[in-house]
This record gives C-alpha cells, structure tokens and sequence, in this order.
C-alpha cells in the first residue's frame, strides 16, 4: 500500500487536504484518516490532478503516431512526462490500407510493456472527412465513406479504434455512423462543412463529439438568403454534444476560449493537444503524412503560412492557457483535461480522484509545471 499527502488534491468538485491511497493500480481510499502504508509521497503544496487524457495527438518528441511500434512507444512517453496518462494517437488522412497498416502498429504498441501509460485506443481522423475544410490534411486522400474499404478494417481492428473523425454530410444513410456505433468505436464529426441537419442526423445514430471546435468545423451559411447553422451553432444548441478544442493560446484566442466554456461549460469541453510529432523538439520543419508544415511562432504551420498545420502543446500547457489565458478555474480546466474525455470514451475508472478509479495522477506547481507523474500507481516521471 502506498499513500500521497497532499493540501491540494483535486477531486471532481473541490480541493481536498488529505491522502490518497492506492495498491497496485487502483485508489482504495481518499481520506483524511491514517493508515500504515509500505512508502508514502510527502507533496505538500503541490497540486495532485487525475493523470491527464489527451484524446487527440499525432504524435510527440520528434516521433509520429504513424509510424513504428517503437515511435509510438517514444511519443507516448514523451506526452507521460507532461501529465498525459492516457492517450489516443492519432492518424491523419491517408489511403485506407496505410491507415489500417498505423492501426496495427498501434495495437502492438498498446500491449507493449514499455508503453508507461495508458494506449486507449487509435484515433482515425480521416479519410473520410470534407474537401472544403482540409486544413492541414492531404487532399489527394479525402474520399466519401466506402463500405468495401471500412468494414473490412472495423472487422479487423474495430477493437483497437477508439474514435474516428469524419465528415457527416457525406455519410449516405448514416451507414458510417451506424457501424461505428455497431463496433463500440466514438464517432466524432471533425474537418467537416456540415450543416445542423447532418449533425442531427449524424447525433441521432450516436455521434457526440465535435473534433477541434472552430480548427476546419463550419459556420453559418447563406442558401438563396435562408440561413442555415454550420457546425460550430449546431455543437452550442445541442446541449448533449461535446466539443474538444486546441488549448493551445494560438488555435484560439483568450476571448473564443471564454466564449467556450460559458456556452458548452466544462462537462462538454475536452481539451486536446492536437500535437504534431515534432512537439518537445528543437526542430522547425517536418511533415504530417504528406502534408509538409513548418513551426513559427509556438504553432505549427502549413508551409505557405495559410493556416495552422496543429500544435506543439502538451497537456500541461493546455491547463496552463485555460487557467492563466482563459481565466477558467483550475478545478474546470482539470476537469476539462480530465473526466470531461474520459466521459467521452466511456473510461468508468479514469479521470477522477476517488475510490476504485485508476492510481494515474499528474502533480504539478501554482505555475501549472509538471513535477511528477504516476501511472498505474508507479511514479514514472519527475520534473
């Protein structure tokens, strides 16, 4: 048995000054009671925070999400050592058997002893995504949904994929959705040029989440002077869906990121890194698939400065620009890195401090700097 003591231990609704105990992986009691333990962790003045959940990231320390088991195992260590205890790589847009080559990649990586934390699961996002919001993914692969190309890769490796992004409007019949929902895989609506009609009906077959609000997501338009809600007016008038945005201080500016949170609030809101591999290196200049990006100013780029190509943010620093930028309180800001994703995937016992949830918690300075991470009850990573 192991304990931490803690004056700031962030629970769901409070801060709490008292102890954690956990055996192996799980927590047994969180209390202000003392019982005799095998080691305890003294940290005082430190904030414990669940271990973080990044749900969308391609990749991290100079290593992509579609490439070796080895480069998978490395990213998803690097993300560890800033807070992230569970994690969805993610894979761009691609031809569907490169796609279905990455997955199995990842599900070598997920069984792999190595791995520190916590694999959930492949994240597809693509191919089958809007040819009008792009962004940084390669148009030669964008394509409707196809059922000779995806069912065969959902009965192959349906358990491995956790999520998949794709564009509603093209889903004829919502068959897409459907199988989705058939393999127990989180349907997410993301690069899409959807109108609220394709929202509805995508919600309808069990699609509850909006990839990178505001990142390729469309807005109100105009048909012969009617006007019809895009993507981002459907997420805010649909109370049951969620959203994740890219905290990052430069997807989004401070004021967008209040507006946020005041509409959607923190049981809706996941944020995501959407970190390239190139996060937490030196290195100015790489590619996503095909996609050749640069990194200026603290965001990566495509290499014509048009648009934003994803980040080089790590969980830590996206609670730190909720809190210190978006001025949303610590305790939501957690919650938002925290229990709002594992809601979203489902994860009974992650995303909280509290009896029977997972050992994984991040611990961190009034600064938001990581100082120690524990995953499945290990402490692994020290700052």
């Amino acid at each position: 048995m192991k304990r931490i003591k803690s004056n700031k231990i962030i629970l769901a609704d409070q801060l709490f000054d008292g102890y954690i105990y956990f055996n192996e992986n799980k927590i047994t009691h969180v209390t202000t009671e003392e019982f005799p333990v095998d080691r305890e962790y003294d940290l005082t003045d430190l904030y414990v925070s669940p271990g973080f959940i990044d749900i969308h990231t391609h990749g991290g320390g100079g290593n992509p999400f579609e490439g070796s088991v080895d480069q998978i195992i490395e990213g998803c260590n690097f993300h560890l050592k800033h807070g992230t205890t569970s994690i969805c790589p993610t894979i761009s847009a691609a031809p569907i058997d490169s796609m279905a080559r990455s997955v199995e990649q990842i599900r070598k990586a997920m069984s792999d002893p190595r791995v520190q934390g916590t694999i959930l699961g492949a994240h597809l996002e693509g191919p089958y995504l809007s040819t009008a919001q792009t962004g940084a993914q390669c148009a030669d692969f964008i394509q409707p949904p196809r059922e000779e190309d995806y069912l065969p890769l959902l009965k192959a490796q349906g358990e491995v994929i956790a999520r998949w992004s794709y564009a509603p409007e093209y889903d004829t019949n919502q068959a897409f959705a459907k199988a989705l929902k058939q393999y127990g895989i989180i349907a997410s609506a993301g690069h899409t040029d959807a109108i609220y009609a394709d929202i509805k009906a995508a919600a309808e077959q069990g699609c509850r989440l909006i990839t990178h609000l505001y990142s390729c997501t469309s807005t109100i338009t105009r048909d012969h002077g009617f006007r019809r809600l895009g993507v981002i007016e459907s997420a805010y008038l649909m109370d049951d869906l969620f959203v994740e945005i890219i905290c990052d201080g430069k997807h989004l500016p401070p004021e967008l990121i209040r507006l946020i949170y005041k509409i959607k609030g923190p049981d809706r809101i996941a944020l995501v890194t959407d970190s390239l591999s190139l996060a937490g290196t030196d290195q100015t200049h790489g590619f996503m698939q095909s996609t050749e990006f640069i990194i200026e100013d603290g965001v990566c780029k495509l290499i014509d400065r048009s648009a934003f190509a994803g980040s080089i943010a790590t969980a830590d620093r996206l609670v730190r620009v909720a809190v210190q930028q978006g001025g949303i309180p610590l305790l939501d800001a957690i919650k938002m890195m925290t229990l709002t994703p594992a809601n979203i995937m489902n994860l009974a016992h992650k995303g909280r401090i509290a009896d029977g949830m997972d050992a994984d918690f991040a611990v961190f300075d009034e600064d938001i700097h990581i100082k120690h991470v524990f995953a499945r009850g290990t402490l692994l990573a020290e700052g």
